[in-house]
């Protein structure tokens, strides 16, 4: 919020952070000029903001972090269990199992998202993925997966089965914990 300042006359900073954050869950190589769309954002503001966001992605990229288990998923995706909604966060892996990025692939409301494999897989297939680990966040606090969890990965792993692209793990998880599908012998 720094950054952005005390908002616009318009739309307080809050409001406008919040557009940005929602904007980068979908797009996480937003440029100045996508940032300038969002209302109450000018060209300062966006192009102090876009080289702040390059900054942090030249730093992230020297040190690709590599997923060899489910903590370390989860150390990926803790940090969207504050999400008030349901959010399914898609980690994107190449062959040595580093990261190569990280998306929200749907966002639902308090206790439900909706989940279609091609949501899941559309980025993972631009990026050359060679394997995807899925993950979602439970605002109640239990991370004890549904039905729909157990049937929704099935759905993803087979899309994954048919593109050639792996799917890891699927975690539910909170600030606190979380719920691993492969440790718990669901993958």
């Amino acid at each position: 919020m720094l950054l952005i300042g005390s908002g616009s006359s318009r739309r307080n900073v809050e409001e406008l952070a919040d557009e940005l954050l929602a904007d980068l869950d979908r797009n996480p190589r937003l440029s100045a000029a996508d940032i300038m769309k969002i209302s109450g954002i000018g060209i300062a503001k966006a192009s102090a903001i876009g080289a702040a966001l390059e900054l942090g992605r030249r730093r992230v990229s020297k040190r690709a972090p590599s997923i060899s288990n489910p903590s370390d998923i989860y150390r990926e995706i803790r940090h969207f269990s504050s999400r008030e909604q349901e959010s399914l966060v898609v980690v994107m892996l190449n062959g040595a199992h580093e990261v190569i990025g990280t998306f929200v692939a749907t966002v639902g409301l308090l206790n439900k998202t909706i989940v279609h494999p091609r949501e899941v897989y559309a980025a993972a297939i631009k990026e050359r993925a060679a394997a995807i680990a899925i993950a979602h966040n439970h605002p109640s606090g239990n991370v004890l997966p549904s039905d729909d969890d157990k049937d929704v990965t099935v759905r993803i792993r087979k899309a994954g089965d048919i593109l050639g692209i792996k799917l890891l793990d699927h975690l539910v998880f909170t600030d606190e914990k979380y719920y691993s599908f492969l440790e718990h012998g669901l993958m």
